[in-house]
């Protein structure tokens, strides 16, 4: 079993490092994401630059990277705490890409996709609270932080069995913004222009 896991770890990074919003730009002959906007290939910085579409193609293929390795290995019967090793590793392969230098984005739609198995309702939640916080505040990057630091508390309610794994993730996606709370506690920080 821990052979399998381990492959399964090293399976979720590889798609995890399949970065939609390059791919996506390349193909439409748009900008970089990497060179763009906030220089960050996610579906936020997406819309920066092209238009709704786009960013939603982006924002269900980096869902469905998160997605498809924890789902494959709940069914496989891997242990929930090594289900947050693989969603991590989803996670990191999202950051630090393999195929594009190891230069990838904050990993919000995929540390999502990876929550998602745990049910509908969680998924829900999530969804409904970063909405909400971008409503109110215009930032895409305190609605992804408040969102994940509440995930944990939700999971907790919902299925107590996947708090472990959800913290590690949430820890991730917080550690990963580290720049993006320097820039809202200075003031700095850039704000969605296009309504959600």
């Amino acid at each position: 079993m821990m052979l399998l896991t381990f492959a399964m770890i090293i399976a979720a990074y590889l798609i995890g490092s399949i970065s939609s919003a390059i791919l996506i730009c390349r193909f439409l002959r748009l900008p970089d994401p990497r060179t763009t906007g906030s220089k960050n290939p996610g579906a936020t910085n997406v819309l920066r630059i092209s238009n709704k579409l786009t960013a939603a193609t982006v924002l269900f293929l980096d869902v469905l990277k998160g997605t498809i390795p924890v789902w494959g290995a709940y069914f496989l019967k891997i242990e929930p705490l090594y289900l947050g090793f693989i969603g991590v590793a989803a996670c990191l392969g999202h950051m630090y890409p393999i195929f594009f230098g190891f230069k990838g984005g904050k990993a919000v739609a995929t540390a999502l996709g990876t929550l998602l198995p745990i049910g509908l309702t969680l998924g829900a939640l999530l969804i409904a609270t970063w909405v909400l916080v971008v409503k109110f505040s215009k930032y895409s990057s305190l609605a992804a932080i408040v969102t994940v630091s509440v995930a944990p508390l939700y999971v907790y309610l919902l299925k107590p069995i996947y708090v472990y794994p959800t913290l590690m993730l949430s820890a991730l996606i917080i550690f990963r913004h580290h720049a993006n709370i320097t820039r809202l506690i200075n003031g700095t920080e850039s704000k969605i222009s296009h309504k959600i």
